[in-house]
């Protein structure tokens, strides 16, 4: 019983088992650390995590429309506008890490050099088939690779081949089924799908930073607060950062 305490609480979770049903909304960019703190969460609590995974737009959208929504993890600027605007109120926020927008390509292929627009450009209009997440959907890297390509002057080009995917989960198993020759996704979706994917960030004149945030009602119970520790725990940080988060 001694040993089992002392891993309780080095794990930051300090209650006893509560049997109770968590439900987390969580953009895919931190899918695969968190179905991991999720399952470690529940072997020590015997409490349940269900967790739903969608771009950052629609994870606040789903979360919102759940009663017993429990947990949302999304980007900063989303959570910043949905609190502005009124649509989530009394809660906490709490920052997990920053990752970029990124180029993937299926593992073994040659990587382009996208180290500038010209050489961006080039690479983009090389591509056969270019997976994306939905901007209609709220996808982030979809949404200012829209922006990309209007700037770039190749819209119209990518779009003819584009495969949109519903999020950068499966924006990159079509990247790993070489579904597509190029996947646009966070960086953290292709590190965590398969690090030799990863070609590189965008360009610095066409970087994107995206900052994730945890975001919870005051009123959650205390086995909520078990899990919300253990996110934002040292131990969990160093996961993200392994996983494409800095």
């Amino acid at each position: 019983m001694r040993c089992l305490l002392s891993l309780v609480l080095a794990l930051g979770i300090a209650s006893q088992a509560y049997g109770e049903d968590l439900r987390v909304y969580a953009a895919a960019a931190v899918r695969s650390p968190l179905l991991i703190l999720a399952a470690d969460y529940e072997a020590k609590t015997g409490n349940t995590v269900v967790v739903v995974f969608d771009t950052a737009g629609a994870t606040v959208e789903r979360f919102r429309a759940d009663p017993n929504a429990t947990l949302l993890i999304t980007t900063d600027a989303v959570l910043s506008q949905r609190e502005s605007s009124g649509a989530l109120k009394g809660g906490v926020r709490n920052q997990l890490g920053t990752t970029d927008a990124g180029i993937a390509v299926p593992p073994g292929s040659p990587k382009p050099d996208i180290s500038s627009a010209a050489t961006l450009k080039a690479a983009l209009l090389a591509a056969q088939r270019i997976a994306f997440s939905d901007p209609a959907r709220g996808a982030t890297v979809g949404t200012h690779f829209m922006t990309v390509i209007e700037t770039l002057g190749i819209k119209d080009e990518v779009l003819k081949k584009a495969v949109i995917a519903p999020d950068g989960v499966e924006t990159m198993r079509l990247v790993l089924d070489r579904t597509a020759d190029l996947g646009i996704s966070q960086t953290s979706e292709i590190v965590q799908a398969n690090p030799d994917a990863l070609v590189g960030p965008f360009p610095r004149e066409f970087s994107l930073a995206t900052t994730f945030s945890l975001w919870y009602p005051v009123s959650i119970s205390p086995a909520a607060i078990d899990f919300v520790t253990l996110i934002a725990s040292p131990a969990s940080r160093a996961r993200l950062k392994t996983e494409g988060f800095r």
